[in-house]
């Protein structure tokens, strides 16, 4: 009797089944996702040791990132809405079974944009513990951090933008075989306003030409993050 009230109490307490329902909801979300990463995997088993692009859908809609990419061995395994919660929580199917010896993540705008938005540390604080994931089950893999974008749908959050940002700035400069790339340069004019063209209508995702920017700062950083893997070369 003891125990069926214990269990009870636990299923009721505040919190709990709430949680539980919005973890059912997001998987919902995403499950179809998962499912066609598994039929293309069946139709095309990847080669592990690779290079993994993930997180949200900023970069799940960069559909030729592999191709821009080339020759550089790039698989994509973003999935939309997600936060990096749920970077966390899928880690075991989006990282685990394709082993790759470098990772690009995107991830946390939509952690902003939550309701309610979570803080900036709390964020960070996930990205950390995904890196951490990382380095213990797969102590040599090199991890990239391209920054969450300003984007003009929620300017009233830039200054949370900034600072999660600025500690995964700090924390990849502290942190061995982890680098910062920052992608908002590309995304303003000469006098610091966000470039409208290259934004759909929503104001949050990206027409081609705003994937052309990215390559152009992220494939240099990548083909050198790539040969030090490649050569042992240290970072």
């Amino acid at each position: 009797m003891k125990n069926l009230r214990a269990s009870l109490l636990f299923l009721f307490l505040p919190g709990i089944a709430p949680a539980a329902d919005d973890a059912a909801k997001r998987w919902a979300q995403y499950e179809p996702s998962f499912k066609a990463f598994a039929e293309a995997d069946r139709a095309q088993p990847p080669v592990k040791g690779g290079i993994l692009f993930v997180g949200s859908s900023i970069f799940r809609q960069w559909t030729n990132v592999a191709e821009m990419m080339a020759p550089l061995p790039v698989l994509n395994r973003a999935f939309g809405g997600s936060r990096t919660g749920d970077q966390l929580a899928r880690f075991d199917q989006v990282i685990l079974p394709y082993a790759p010896k470098v990772i690009v993540y995107y991830c946390g705008s939509n952690d902003l944009k939550a309701t309610p938005a979570d803080a900036s540390d709390v964020i960070f604080g996930r990205f950390r513990e995904f890196s951490e994931r990382v380095r213990a089950a797969l102590p040599g893999t090199r991890l990239i951090y391209v920054t969450a974008t300003r984007s003009p749908d929620r300017v009233e959050r830039w200054e949370q933008v900034d600072h999660y940002n600025a500690l995964a700035r700090a924390y990849c400069a502290a942190t061995p075989q982890r680098t910062f790339i920052d992608i908002n340069p590309a995304l303003v004019d000469a006098h610091g306003h966000p470039r409208l063209d290259l934004y759909r209508v929503d104001k949050l995702h990206f027409h081609p030409p705003a994937y052309e920017a990215f390559t152009a700062i992220i494939k240099p950083v990548l083909e050198r993050v790539w040969r030090e893997v490649e050569f042992g070369a240290k970072r």
